[in-house]
């Protein structure tokens, strides 16, 4: 999640996507998000199990700004808002 391109990114796990990234999108979950406005999907990454997912997550976090820019330029170029991607499949 990001508030505008080359902003403020904040990186997390769930197991429902698109249900969390409306939670972000609307500002019912408090936090991180709510507080700088984190309301833009500009990357995401599926796992297969929530133990590979809770892994990779601190990998990305644990990770330098650069490092998560480049994931999000390499999926996202312009950091669109890929949202309705995953709310409608």
């Amino acid at each position: 999640m990001a508030n505008r391109r080359n902003g403020t990114i904040y990186v997390g796990v769930t197991s429902n996507l698109a249900q969390r990234v409306w939670q972000h999108r609307e500002g019912v979950v408090d936090g991180f998000t709510e507080r700088y406005g984190c309301k833009l999907l500009v990357w995401f990454e599926a796992a297969d199990t929530m133990d590979v997912a809770i892994m990779r997550e601190k990998q990305i976090k644990s990770g330098s700004r650069a490092k998560k820019v480049t994931l999000i330029e390499a999926m996202n170029p312009p950091w669109h808002d890929l949202f309705d991607q995953v709310a409608h499949g």
